[in-house]
């Protein structure tokens, strides 16, 4: 891991530098760019070609879209325990995110008019699930999901093939049990861009949703006002602040199972405690060797964790607030985690206490795993049931009402010199009328 000091001065301007790469950002827009204007312009035929160049698969156009027989029979080919898992994550996250659809009211304002809010399923949406070296089926499950409570009509659902052209079926399964009505194997900025502009094969979407790597996030990005996206997010990360109650065996643990993303997420142990820091990171050289992925994992762990020593734990809420972890596991003393609630307000999702790992919200515990990175917590909430519907506003004045709400109307529009903003009101209440 590398090793920052919060105590130091200028701590957070280093920091700042190491987590941003604007030389990197700068030829990922311009690679970005020229795919989504090949797609935009020559459709199902740039979409092979760059199927071909970064998935190594010639697909045709016509086998683009996975047919429902290939859903089913993925969900078949599972063991009874894998679809048993796979309907109890999507259980937990519909119990938890019915409560967070919004909800339809009316009432009165202050001068009598009746007012409220309606709520919308967007018509069509396009979920990016990502593939590639690992088979994300829980990205399926947290985003599909929560489209289906929305009760958005047409979910349409891309990711990457694999070898052959095939997708895994634990993946079409988790796909077809969430809810989705159409599913295609294009990846990457191709899939998002046939998302956006459409193809012959492909009918656009109206909005994106779902995690990826920094390609798909800036692709995401130069197509937003076209179509809309979700919170982009991006390459996973955690933070672990752990103090001298932490077990060194269980934080190793999981900074190791984030490690296992790859992709350039970052991964942050943050303590005052100079001894658990170097516990930790005897643990990680123990435990490593034994895992599958334990290549890609090193290289996580030397190129992009950060060990950071900080004065106190209250100085961790800083850093925690400052950097705006996707994931913020807090390995402390019962206390401090009534504490925590107050002092740190930007993670993507907070988990409490040493029996919390990652993985559980990265699974099945309820709350979609789809939350914000890359500092951008600042913003961005997770993923809720609400991002898949649109809000109306409604409004409805009689005589009376506006009659009261005049006043204000007439003030305006001589603060702004607009007379016949007013006038298309004053007009409704003359005496001829």
């Amino acid at each position: 891991m590398k090793r920052l000091n919060a105590r130091s001065k200028g701590f957070f301007d280093s920091l700042e530098g190491e987590l941003r790469d604007e030389g990197a950002g700068r030829r990922l827009t311009e690679t970005v760019g020229g795919i989504i204007s090949e797609v935009g312009s020559r459709g199902d035929s740039a979409v092979v070609e760059f199927t071909e160049t970064f998935d190594h698969v010639r697909l045709a156009p016509s086998d683009f879209q996975v047919p429902e027989e290939s859903l089913s029979g993925a969900l078949r080919s599972l063991s009874a325990g894998d679809r048993r898992a796979i309907r109890e994550a999507i259980s937990c996250v519909k119990d938890y995110n019915r409560r967070t659809r919004p909800e339809d009211w009316t009432d009165r304002n202050p001068h009598g008019a009746v007012v409220g809010e309606s709520h919308y399923p967007i018509r069509r949406v396009g979920v990016y699930v990502p593939g590639g070296r690992a088979p994300l089926v829980s990205s399926a499950v947290m985003t599909v999901t929560l489209a289906s409570i929305a009760g958005v009509p047409e979910i349409a659902v891309f990711t990457p093939p694999g070898p052959e052209g095939r997708v895994a079926a634990g993946t079409l399964a988790a796909i077809k049990l969430a809810g989705a009505t159409e599913v295609f194997r294009i990846g990457g900025v191709q899939a998002i861009a046939a998302m956006a502009y459409g193809t012959e094969t492909v009918r656009p979407v109206d909005k994106i949703f779902g995690p990826g790597n920094a390609y798909v996030v800036e692709a995401k990005r130069q197509v937003f006002g076209r179509v809309g996206v979700d919170l982009l997010p991006g390459p996973s990360e955690v933070m672990i602040i752990a103090d001298e109650t932490a077990r060194p065996d269980w934080v190793a643990a999981d900074l190791l199972s984030q490690a296992e993303h790859g992709h350039g997420g970052k991964i942050f142990l943050v303590s005052p405690e100079s001894g658990l820091i170097k516990s930790v990171e005897t643990e990680l050289r123990r435990q490593t060797p034994g895992l599958t992925h334990r290549e890609v994992i090193s290289e996580t762990l030397a190129e992009h964790t950060y060990a950071i020593r900080v004065r106190d734990l209250e100085q961790a809420a800083e850093v925690a607030n400052f950097v705006a972890p996707e994931h913020l596991e807090l390995h402390v003393d019962r206390s401090w985690l009534q504490k925590y609630r107050r002092l740190i307000t930007t993670a993507g999702a907070v988990l409490e206490g040493a029996y919390t790992p990652t993985v559980l919200g990265d699974f099945t515990a309820g709350p979609s795993h789809v939350l914000p990175t890359g500092f951008s917590g600042r913003f961005f909430s997770g993923l809720r049931v609400s991002d898949f519907m649109r809000r109306t506003s409604r409004l409805r004045y009689d005589r009376r009402s506006l009659r009261k709400a005049l006043p204000v109307v007439e003030a305006f529009s001589r603060l702004e010199n607009l007379d016949a903003h007013g006038a298309s009101a004053s007009i409704r209440l003359r005496k001829s009328d």
